[in-house]
């Protein structure tokens, strides 16, 4: 019998008994023999069949009983390093180990974690593949704040494989230091060991972190060893001589070289923690050479150290106790800026005057032995605006050999900065330049507005009408060079248009030829297929004339006899610009516009500066109306940059312009791919329909001198001015009641400013004009302000140009209304 019918068979005489008597009571009841015979059949079958069920279903009712014990589940999952989380079909968290909760939270559940999109799609495809083919897994996944890194795998597991089990684990980004320690302990380090050099990896609390096999066999008689967390300096001794020994070989042993190698970044040397860094220690067996030749003994060990720190990146160098020169590598020949074979005698001969003094003393005080190291920042002769942090580094043991200097290569991260700091001044000179145009055109307003009332009450002849007429010359000129400063800035009004460059340089020939001169001979070249470019002619001319006028005063200067003007267009190919190499160029097509001039080239201290505002080298009065203000590249600068075009200027050789050295400019403009755009109405061209009447305008500026003369210019005109100092007013004027035909307002107030007034005014009055004046650009409000149907004047205005744009606004208004309305 199986053990669980024997367990039964207790139960069997109870029931055998309570059958017999029921079969008893049917008989003494019915008196039916068979009747009874057959309800005890029918009784004994239902009661088997019954027993056999139960013990059928009795080890799965077993089962079913008790639930899953997950916490002997998360004990096993427990692992330092590695987050685990078991989930079931319906992406629910069952159970997770400490590194899970503590790296993604016991709330989320793969794939539904806090990484970046990417990573957040590469685990949702594990999932898939993981249900599907029983694994799935991601090389790299990034936390959403991009800090954390982690590899993943998930499994299919449980009896009905209803659950994934993932594993996280975390990722180090590329380690410097660790590569290094890796390489020293494995075939790197066997290989310097054979060669006379031992190699470890010293911790900045003079812990060993790495050594290898050669290091670990004479420091403790056994290459297996692991030194990890040991004290580097009980590992070395050195006698009354500083001759510094292995400790365990004693006098016995041969004399060490120590070379220290700090492996932290020589330009961070100044920052906090900087002195933080691991270091490498290089010890070279004084009797033995590289590739294990004996060396008599005092000799020195430079040829060893040539050859070791010659294959180093780093940039190292190696002087006598004297301060000479004994050694320096191609990556210290490159970052010193040292170009010929031969080294000069000392390390102050790389520096400037200032800093050759403290270079001195800092040699030679650690050539006396000192075995500390120290960085301080020197200035080279061939970059003297650019400090650079160099390692001073006091060697014991080497003999002749004292001091190893470190230096690394900045020449690209100095270029960067340059690039950078030259980008952000002009940025925030622009924004300084075009700053001052607005409000000096606040002044001029006033200013040539005055004029045009004064001379309403003078005639010509009138003791002071010419000397109103010579304010208000000179205040046009100065109304010239703020359009100078908003070109410069970015910010003055283009229409642009979409041209050919030869049908703008003809255009401008000929007033080209009487600016040049006799002397100066013009030569003008076109490639062929030149591509369309948008920009405003009247700008691209002015472009053309600075050019022009700076190339003749360079060929002019100091009484030369004359020189060559070129003027080229070029065709610029996407491949042209790939084979330039110029990182600020965009890979694209280019019509190039190439200025060139035999004046003897620009100096290589201005080339830097020649686009920056009010930096000249003429004297006052030459180069025409702009002619010693030095806003004549500038404003070419900003037209060109508004333009979304490139300009670049470079020296020629003389051999390249016919004897003779010249200066070159180089204007690249994209080409123009999509259909022209409609001309659009000049701005002061004459609306379709005249107003003949007066309105009732409402003049909103904060400058009283600006709101003055606009006032009494209206008026004159026949309007109705109510005139606001501010915002606030002129929407009160709107609220309490007043009608008026137009609103003419300035942009920018304290508190509430123009366009916020417009808006609200709008609300109310939704048909009612705005005119906006101001001294910025008319496109730049737009982008900014993008209220429908707003006009704009730009300051300075005059007086019959105030009156005759509101008359036009009107009229404008007037020609529209039915059209509104209908």
């Amino acid at each position: 019998m199986s053990g669980s019918m024997l367990r039964q068979l207790p139960m069997l005489g109870p029931l055998a008994a309570a059958v017999a008597l029921s079969a008893v009571v049917v008989w003494v009841a019915s008196g039916d023999v068979v009747a009874a015979l057959s309800f005890t059949g029918a009784l004994v079958v239902f009661l088997a069949a019954g027993l056999t069920l139960a013990r059928m279903r009795s080890p799965s009712a077993s089962e079913g009983i008790a639930s899953p014990d997950w916490s002997v589940t998360v004990a096993a999952i427990e692992r330092p390093g590695e987050a685990v989380a078991i989930v079931d079909r319906a992406n629910r968290l069952v159970c997770a180990n400490t590194v899970y909760s503590h790296w993604f939270g016991a709330s989320s559940a793969p794939p539904n974690l806090p990484l970046a999109r990417a990573g957040l799609e590469a685990i949702a495809r594990a999932a898939r593949e993981a249900w599907r083919d029983g694994r799935g897994e991601v090389d790299r996944v990034e936390a959403a704040d991009g800090i954390s890194i982690w590899s993943a795998r998930a499994e299919r597991a449980g009896r009905g494989e209803d659950y994934l089990v993932w594993r996280f684990v975390g990722l180090a980004e590329e380690d410097f230091v660790e590569d290094l320690a890796r390489r020293v302990t494995g075939q790197f380090g066997r290989l310097l060991s054979r060669g006379g050099v031992e190699a470890a990896i010293v911790g900045p609390d003079g812990m060993v972190r790495a050594a290898g096999s050669g290091f670990a066999q004479r420091a403790t008689g056994d290459a297996a060893a692991t030194l990890a967390g040991q004290e580097f300096a009980t590992l070395l001794r050195a006698d009354e001589r500083e001759r510094i020994f292995f400790a365990r070989e004693g006098r016995r042993g041969n004399p060490q070289t120590l070379i220290h190698v700090p492996l932290g970044d020589a330009s961070d040397a100044r920052e906090p923690g900087a002195d933080e860094a691991a270091s490498l220690m290089l010890l070279i067996d004084n009797a033995v050479g590289l590739g294990g030749r004996a060396e008599v003994a005092g000799t020195g060990a430079a040829p060893q150290l040539e050859a070791l720190l010659g294959a180093l990146p780093l940039g190292l160098a190696m002087t006598d106790r004297d301060g000479r020169f004994l050694f320096a590598n191609a990556p210290f020949r490159r970052a010193a800026g040292i170009e010929s074979d031969t080294l000069p005698s000392f390390p102050s001969d790389l520096v400037v005057a200032e800093d050759k003094g403290p270079l001195v003393d800092a040699v030679r005080r650690l050539g006396k032995g000192s075995a500390r190291a120290i960085d301080m920042a020197v200035r080279l002769r061939g970059a003297a605006d650019d400090p650079v942090s160099l390692g001073i580094a006091g060697v014991r043991g080497l003999g002749e050999a004292a001091v190893l200097l470190s230096l690394a290569d900045s020449t690209e991260e100095t270029k960067l900065k340059r690039q950078v700091a030259q980008a952000t001044k002009m940025q925030a000179v622009g924004q300084l330049a075009g700053g001052v145009a607005h409000d000096f055109n606040n002044v001029l307003t006033a200013v040539i507005g005055t004029c045009d009332l004064m001379l309403l009450r003078h005639t010509p002849g009138d003791s002071d009408y010419d000397d109103i007429q010579q304010i208000r010359a000179n205040s046009n000129r100065a109304a010239a060079l703020t359009r100078q400063l908003l070109a410069f800035s970015r910010q003055q009004t283009l229409r642009p248009e979409v041209l050919q460059l030869p049908d703008v340089i003809s255009e401008v020939s000929l007033l080209l030829k009487r600016l040049l001169g006799e002397k100066i001979q013009l030569r003008v070249h076109h490639d062929r297929d030149l591509g369309p470019v948008r920009a405003d002619p009247q700008q691209l001319e002015q472009v053309i004339v600075n050019l022009a006028v700076n190339a003749r005063d360079a060929m002019l200067a100091k009484g030369s006899a004359g020189g060559r003007l070129s003027i080229a267009t070029r065709r610029i190919t996407a491949r042209d610009v790939r084979q330039m190499g110029a990182e600020i160029l965009p890979e694209g097509e280019y019509t190039a516009l190439v200025v060139q001039d035999t004046g003897g080239g620009i100096p290589p201290d201005h080339l830097s500066k020649i686009f920056e505002p009010f930096f000249t080298t003429k004297e006052q009065g030459r180069g025409g109306a702009m002619g010693g203000t030095g806003l004549g590249l500038s404003t070419v600068y900003g037209i060109v940059k508004q333009s979304g075009g490139f300009i670049f200027a470079d020296n020629i050789p003389a051999t390249a312009v016919g004897g003779r050295a010249g200066a070159r400019f180089s204007v690249y403009f994209p080409v123009h791919h999509g259909q022209a755009p409609s001309k659009r109405r000049p701005a002061d061209a004459a609306p379709a329909v005249q107003w003949s009447g007066g309105g009732k305008v409402l003049l909103v500026e904060d400058e009283d001198m600006v709101r003055a003369v606009a006032d009494r210019a209206l008026t004159r005109a026949g309007y109705q001015v109510t005139a606001c100092a501010d915002g606030e007013a002129g929407l009160a004027a709107i609220a309490n009641g007043g009608t008026f035909d137009i609103v003419v307002s300035d942009v920018v107030m304290p508190g509430m400013d123009g366009p916020s007034m417009a808006r609200a005014i709008r609300r109310v009055r939704p048909s009612l004009p705005i005119l906006f004046m101001s001294g910025y650009a008319e496109e730049q409000l737009r982008r900014e302000i993008d209220i429908v149907d707003m006009h704009f004047i730009a300051k300075p205005f005059s007086v019959q140009q105030i009156a005759d744009k509101v008359g036009g606004v009107l009229s404008n208004a007037r020609t529209a209304a039915p059209a509104t309305a209908g």
